[in-house]
Formats: C-alpha cells, structure tokens, sequence
C-alpha cells in the first residue's frame, strides 16, 4: 500500500513523489511565533518542499497550529532540545535537501526558491547558510540592535564559510545523515549545535556557503540580560572550547580577525583607564585605542546610520562595545574550561597502583 502524504499544500496524495526540499521546523512553546513562520511557509513561491514540525515536548497545544496548514507533525514527549528536535525531523524528511528554519523566523516569499537554485547552480555546494533581513519584528532597541547586528554580519561574509547556522540554513540530506546530524547528547539545550556541525562537515573538505539574498525575517525579542547569557554562555563559550578542541581557528562570520582585534582594543581601552589614576600617561593610551576600536568598526557604525539613523546609532556603540566584552569573557571562560577538561583528561588516564 502506497503511503498518503501531504504535498505543501495540505492536499493527501498517495504516491507523491518526494520533494526536492524538506523543511524542519523545531518548537517549544513559541505558539504565537509558531503561527507567524507557518503562515510565512504556507505563501512561498516554491511549491517542490514539505514541512516537518517537531514539538520538543511543549506544554501548550502544538499540532492544531500544524494541522491548520496540513504540514507534517512529530512530538516528543519531553524537552530533549533543538538538536535532538531537528535531528527527529530529518528522519522523517523525504527531501533531497533538509532546510532548517527557526520557529521564531518567518521566510520571505522566494527564501525556499532561492534554496533550491544555490543547490541546483553548483552541484558541489553541501550546504548554503541564508540571514535575517534588516526588518526585524520587535520594536524596542535591543531587539532591533541585535537583529540587525547579525544581519550586518552575514551580508558582509558571502561565499565559503566553515560553519552552519540553524535559524535558516539547507544542507544536503545524505551529508546530514552522513556525519551524524546534531550532537544531541553534547547539546540538550540551544546552544552551537549548528556551528559544531558545520564545523565537522567543513573539517571533512566538505562545500558550505552563505548566501546573503537568502533571507528571512526574527520575531525574537531581546533583552539585555538574555543576549548577555547567549553571546557568552549559549554561543560565545562553546564556540571557543570547539574552536580550541578541534584546532580550527575559524575567520569568518563573527570571528574575524578584525572582531579579534576590536576585542583586545577594547580591554586595552579599560585597563587604560583604570590604571590613569595612578599613571595618568594611561589616559592617553586608552583614548588612543579606543579611537582605533571605533575606526576598526566604522563600517558597522554607518551601516546603523544608513538603517536607523544618528540617535540610534549613538546607542548602539556601547552595546557594542558590551558585546565585544562579551566576547573576551568567552574566550576566557572557554579556554579554562578548555584547560580543565584536558587536565582531568590526563588524570583519568594515570594508571593507579
């Protein structure tokens, strides 16, 4: 007996021959954003996909949001984590190509399209990685400020990148099953699960892209305290323990040797600074690398400028200096933990008498 399965449109048909892309959709909760990226699928211009949602064990009602849109569904019973979710909806994928969307990430009209033909233009490109437009949803200024950071950031990285990023990324589905797909024992909660298998395919010889025309639009909003815990504790910290256990030291995307710079200027800035006191020579070195820091990152400044304009902008400096600070903390943090691991490593390995 032939399977039923349900094309794009919601629409039963027995034999239906596999589609060319299978989106994944993992949610937790986020009914309200949930509808919103449904609704954002369900008008793509691409008609050749199927979409899996998986509920990571929600407390609120998820399938009859799904059911609304005849996409497909899958639950799992308790909270086991993003990676484990999407992990589930690859096994049930039919597609060619797996895309990963976000639960909180609306697709633009032609998002899917634009999937399809980076794959169908080079036949070696393994994986394609899109971004966030510059009209994220939330209004209030942390919000906007942080969206628009990481739109910046892949619209000035296109080409090959040695990472993958789940909030709207595609990859081929046999290297997905290939390599394993997520760590989902390493990562039971969000965190670089993307990166570390971006990392692994690239470390493989294998082709990843980022294409800045693939775009789509964050519903997420921000808080200063929850982009603090994830740009150190969910992104920053396990990025650099990766970085340091593989021996890879990435260039690209938000870790530049530019952004590596603009780090060290910056603690450079306040070490200056709150030794002035004792030698006030210090002053003039703290003015001098913070002069260079903000001219290092002049570019971004204007692209806030063009986008938002000057009061805006002005705000944005500090924050991103914050974030910069950030990121020192989780070189650090990363390293020791980095060094700790290694070092009970080495005494599990003693042998006792």
């Amino acid at each position: 007996m032939a399977e039923v399965v349900r094309d794009s449109t919601g629409t039963e048909r027995a034999d239906f021959p596999a589609p060319f892309l299978s989106v994944i959709v993992p949610v937790y909760n986020s009914q309200t954003e949930l509808k919103h990226c449904l609704a954002a699928l369900a008008k793509s211009h691409y008609e050749d996909f199927e979409v899996w949602v998986v509920d990571d064990g929600s407390t609120v009602p998820i399938k009859p949001l799904v059911d609304a849109y005849g996409f497909g569904f899958s639950r799992i019973h308790r909270p086991s984590g993003p990676a484990y979710a999407r992990n589930r909806g690859v096994q049930r994928a039919r597609g060619r190509y797996v895309v990963f969307i976000d639960a909180d990430v609306c697709v633009h009209d032609d998002t899917l399209a634009l999937f399809a033909e980076a794959f169908g233009r080079d036949p070696t490109v393994d994986a394609v990685v899109g971004c966030y437009d510059d009209a994220p949803d939330c209004p209030d200024f942390i919000s906007q400020y942080k969206n628009l950071f990481h739109h910046y950031v892949h619209q000035n990285n296109r080409g090959e990148i040695q990472t993958f990023w789940s909030g709207c990324g595609a990859m081929k589905r046999d290297v997905f099953l290939t390599f394993g797909g997520y760590d989902q024992q390493r990562y039971r909660r969000p965190a670089c699960e993307d990166i570390e298998l971006g990392m692994r395919i690239a470390a493989a010889g294998h082709y990843i892209i980022l294409d800045p025309r693939i775009q789509a639009q964050h519903l997420k909003r921000w808080t200063f305290w929850n982009l603090l815990r994830t740009d150190v504790f969910d992104r920053g910290v396990p990025w650099t323990r990766l970085m340091l256990e593989s021996g890879a030291m990435i260039s690209t995307l938000n870790v530049t040797p530019v952004q590596r710079l603009s780090v060290a200027l910056v603690y450079l800035t306040l070490l200056g600074m709150l030794t002035s006191a004792l030698e006030p020579a210090m002053l003039t070195v703290a003015t001098a690398t913070a002069l260079i820091a903000t001219l290092l990152n002049l570019d971004l400044y204007r692209f806030y400028l063009k986008q938002r304009g000057f009061w805006f902008t002005l705000r944005v400096i500090p924050m991103h200096w914050v974030y910069l600070l950030c990121c020192g903390l989780s070189v650090g943090g990363g390293a020791l933990l980095h060094l700790l691991k290694r070092d009970r490593t080495k005494l599990a390995s003693i042998p006792t008498t």
